[in-house]
């Protein structure tokens, strides 16, 4: 989980450091950045009447490109950045989809029971037709969707008894704003009663009704007594502006924050004394003023805070969020979180998305769980302070410079989300190549792995827990006297490959015994090297042969020649023999079965078997590399009591075989201690 956030903020990073860059790009091609400043008297009449629409202020009774400047002037700074963002607005010519009711229940459930939104339904009666054309409509559900206003349309022969109830016995328009001003109040439903059948001025009908919610000062000693009143908004936003009504946007904000933050228009179009603007720091209009109990702060003069509805709406989340606005974050953030892991994850591809989906389900249900319980908190009054206090550290920390940084370049990749997720997709592959090459430094065989191999161990993975114990549970060594089973020869027999293998831990390798070899009157290494003269090196190509051809030996045939031996069939052409086998009951066996127990210098070193375990069988040489022990070379025995070099037996454990290479007994189950057969005397019988 940590690799997988530490790898989220990474990306965060590389997302601001590519804004920057982005920002470098255009102030080099252009010569400006997007907080720069722009004189709308350079800019054409089209180019103004698209920032006035964007803002939500009508243009229609304004031939004259002055006037439009004029009032472009009036609403507010004018931005680069503003500019880029409505001139792109107004090229996609993306189609805003529009509900279509079919009856009480879903016009109650979608208009009348949302609190926070405007609805503008057109309402069609029976047997007649719509009151706004289709081109007309289609123009009109287009322009108010930029204020968030959602629109429908409810056909009345779908549910005539509804509409004769409500009266709407004619084709009409009707409008849903919340009624009070508190969060979650009552919706009113308005008729358009115009005559004329126009956008703009159904358009100025709807603003002229939301910015009737919006409180207005037209004075000085207004102004004065509802700047110094302290009531339940700890938050407020004053525009001071030399306009008739405030610009859609505005009002359309005050709808969406109803109960949360308090909008407020002073209209100073016919002031004589500005004062008191003066004193509580209003110099110049128009102004957008955010009012806090920490102090004011001025709207408009950091990164990406524009004139417009998307760039406050960011700006005031990040201030007053609702606890809706935490959890979707959080939300966003954990399935990036969790869709690292199909990168970190290597192997076959149905492991990364196997391992994907488990990811994501445990992430979400862990994210909906542990968001319970903070719901139930809030929920408690003597929290309200605690709550306060989160608020105000909201509230520093997003009037910060670096805070309109992340907001204007959320915005930013929000607004093109293509670029968002290649960046993502080029961030993940990174993070898989280091990821792989890091693994095969390690030597882990998992990441040449291909989809048939990984079903096939997960599929032995699932069977192995449902049909033998886990065998972390077996600690090595332990008394049981189950474990000596005297039918598993029989068993391995019947079945010799349909056996399910567990996928057994490898934390018993450290509890099998290891020791030193050693000799009885060993001679020191010089003499041991003149016993093989210069030849030595001229027979490593006949040695390699030998070793090459032992080792081509199957392991059935090896188990095969173990079990002759177990039934007495074995002959031995040499004299003495170490392997003596608890199997072999019979002479001490001499066979020569993979020439386990051989030793070809005996005459020269005997071992010195005192320092073996007792449980141990006597042997002078590795069956897994078909080498010889030499001198202090670290040894390891299994349950079963055949001896390894440690190194060899360890690789062949850790490979998944959890067996003997010479009897096939369990490496992590013990096994009755074999007891050394006490030599024949050689005193005759009397």
């Amino acid at each position: 989980m940590w690799v997988k956030l530490c790898c989220l903020l990474l990306y965060f990073l590389a997302l601001f450091v590519l804004a920057r860059v982005f920002e470098a790009v255009a102030w080099y091609e252009s010569g400006f950045l997007a907080t720069q400043l722009v004189d709308p008297v350079a800019l054409s009449f089209r180019k103004l009447r698209t920032i006035l629409e964007c803002r939500g202020l009508g243009h229609s009774g304004l031939p004259e490109k002055k006037d439009v400047r004029e009032l472009v002037e009036k609403s507010g700074d004018l931005m680069e950045g503003e500019l880029y963002s409505a001139l792109k607005e107004e090229e996609a010519s993306e189609s805003v989809s529009s509900t279509n009711f079919s009856g009480e229940m879903h016009f109650y459930e979608l208009v009348e029971d949302t609190k926070d939104g405007i609805w503008l339904v057109q309402v069609i009666a029976n047997d007649r037709s719509p009151l706004v054309g289709k081109v007309h409509w289609e123009k009109m559900v287009k322009k108010v969707s930029r204020f968030g206003i959602r629109t429908g349309t409810f056909n009345c022969s779908s549910d005539p008894r509804y509409c004769k109830r409500r009266g709407w016995l004619k084709s009409t328009l009707i409008m849903s704003v919340p009624q009070t001003s508190t969060s979650k109040g009552k919706v009113m439903l308005k008729e358009y009663s115009g005559r004329k059948i126009e956008v703009e001025h159904i358009f100025k009908w709807i603003t002229a009704h939301a910015a009737s919610r919006i409180k207005t000062i037209y004075n000085s000693e207004h102004l004065k007594e509802e700047w110094n009143k302290s009531d339940q908004y700890r938050v407020k936003i004053y525009l001071f502006a030399n306009l008739d009504q405030p610009p859609a946007f505005f009002s359309a904000l005050s709808v969406k924050f109803t109960g949360r933050v308090e909008f407020i228009f002073v209209n100073v179009e016919n002031w004589d004394n500005k004062s008191y603007m003066a004193e509580i720091g209003i110099y110049k209009t128009p102004s957008y003023i955010l009012r806090t109990p920490e102090g004011i702060y001025r709207y408009g003069n950091n990164t990406g805070e524009f004139i417009s509805l998307r760039a406050m709406d960011s700006f005031l989340r990040s201030l007053q969020p609702e606890v809706n606005d935490l959890f979707v974050l959080s939300l966003v953030l954990v399935n990036l979180m969790a869709w690292m892991d199909l990168f970190i994850t290597q192997g076959a591809t149905i492991k990364r998305f196997v391992v994907l989906i488990s990811t994501l389900g445990t992430y979400n249900s862990l994210l909906i769980i542990s968001w319970l319980p903070v719901l139930g908190f809030l929920q408690l009054p003597y929290l309200d302070s605690f709550y306060e206090y989160s608020l105000k550290l909201f509230r520093y920390s997003n009037t910060t410079t670096l805070a309109s940084w992340v907001r204007a370049d959320w915005m930013f990749y929000s607004s093109h989300p293509a670029l968002f997720l290649s960046t993502y997709l080029g961030h993940g592959l990174l993070i898989d190549y280091f990821e792989k090459k890091r693994r095969r430094n390690n030597n882990t065989d998992e990441v040449n792995a291909n989809n048939l191999e990984w079903l096939s161990s997960l599929w032995d993975w699932y069977t192995s827990y449902l049909f033998h114990p886990i065998a972390s549970f077996q600690h090595f060594p332990f008394d049981s006297d189950w474990d000596e089973d005297p039918d598993l020869f029989l068993e391995r027999l019947a079945f010799p490959d349909l056996w399910l293998h567990p996928l057994i831990p490898t934390d018993y390798i450290k509890n099998l015994p290891m020791w030193r070899f050693q000799c009885l009157g060993a001679h020191s290494d010089e003499e041991v090297l003149e016993t093989f003269p210069d030849s030595e090196s001229d027979s490593d190509s006949e040695n390699k042969e030998v070793f090459s051809s032992n080792r081509e030996v199957s392991e059935d045939d090896e188990l095969s020649m173990f079990h002759r031996c177990r039934k007495g069939e074995c002959r031995c052409n040499v004299k003495t023999c170490s392997c003596a086998s608890q199997y072999c009951h019979h002479e001490p066996c001499e066979c020569k079965a993979r020439s386990y127990g051989s030793y070809s210098s005996a005459g020269d070193m005997e071992p010195d078997w005192s320092a073996w375990p007792s449980d141990m069988l006597h042997c002078t040489e590795c069956v897994v590399c078909l080498e010889n022990f030499a001198k202090g070379c670290l040894l390891m025995g299994l349950p079963c009591g055949h001896v390894f070099h440690q190194n060899c037996i360890v690789m062949w454990l850790a490979g998944g075989r959890h067996c003997c290479p010479v009897c096939r007994w369990a490496s992590y189950k013990k096994k009755q201690p074999y007891t050394h057969p006490q030599p024949l005397s050689s005193e005759p019988p009397s």
